[in-house]
């Protein structure tokens, strides 16, 4: 079973378009997570156990685990996913890009180090970079095409030959990157209209959507740009939105229900 396989089975058994992203920062964790010895992994442990139910991937951050130093919490959280809830996806935010020898390296970290199911990578080295990620053909490959920072129209949005050039990403990864059938796309949940015409030109290709929560996404536009035809076909992440959701002892509680209200908010503006 490959990746895209993967997530449509958990998308369905939890009626959910729900990613959680695990990006947890030391000043914000309560104390009782900060005092313990892997604060990371009891904070993960506990919200990826209330939340189990009602997501379909959790996608958690490298970078806030290497700038500590806390690769082995980052490994440990994601064999918790595997060694627990195995029918719902990991999907590693690592943004690599490279050439050669180093990409090689990059998508042997991304999916023999650490287990992922999938991993962001920057296509702006072009389509060889991809090659050593796309060859594992069961594993996801998440290509940044419209991301959700307001700068990013600075090159993203640049029209060469009358088209921007995220939609001729989103053309290559359709077309002629998508021989495993493995890609994904990021769009970001601030550009709805930029999400219309990627769907329009991908079709089927799920979108990982950032952005929704405290970055100001609008969810009934994304729906409303994004949605296949099946009422799919979208991964819609939030992070401190939900592990954040409340302060102290009662974060476990604030996160559950964040994520069940976010996909129920989502599954309002589906046909299921």
């Amino acid at each position: 079973m490959n990746f895209i396989e993967k997530l449509e089975r958990a998308q369905k058994k939890n009626s959910s378009l729900l990613c959680v992203g695990l990006d947890p920062s030391l000043d914000r964790l309560p104390e009782s997570c900060r005092v313990q010895s892997q604060p990371f992994l009891v904070f993960n442990r506990a919200l990826i156990d209330a939340t189990s139910d009602l997501v379909c991937a959790y996608k958690p951050q490298i970078a806030h685990y290497a700038a500590c130093g806390a690769e082995a919490e980052l490994l440990a959280t994601i064999s918790y996913i595997h060694d627990n809830y195995a029918d719902i996806p990991v999907i590693l935010d690592a943004k690599r890009g490279d050439i050669g020898s180093t990409a090689e390296k990059y998508a042997l970290e991304a999916f023999e180090r650490y287990q992922a199911d999938a991993v962001t990578v920057n296509p702006y080295l072009g389509g060889d970079s991809l090659e050593p990620f796309l060859k594992y053909e069961e594993k996801g490959v998440v290509i940044l095409c419209r991301t959700s920072n307001p700068g990013s129209g600075e090159l993203q949005g640049l029209e060469v030959d009358g088209e921007p050039v995220y939609l001729k990403l989103a053309g290559l990864a359709a077309a002629s990157w998508n021989k495993n059938r493995n890609i994904l796309l990021v769009v970001g949940a601030t550009w709805p209209a930029e999400l219309a015409r990627v769907r329009e030109v991908v079709g089927e290709m799920p979108l990982l959507v950032p952005g929704v929560g405290v970055q100001g996404g609008n969810l009934a536009a994304v729906l409303r740009a994004g949605l296949d035809s099946r009422g799919a076909g979208l991964v819609i992440n939030s992070s401190r939105g939900i592990i954040y959701a409340g302060q102290g002892e009662g974060y476990v509680e604030a996160a559950r229900q964040a994520a069940l209200e976010l996909r129920d908010a989502i599954n309002s503006h589906r046909q299921i």
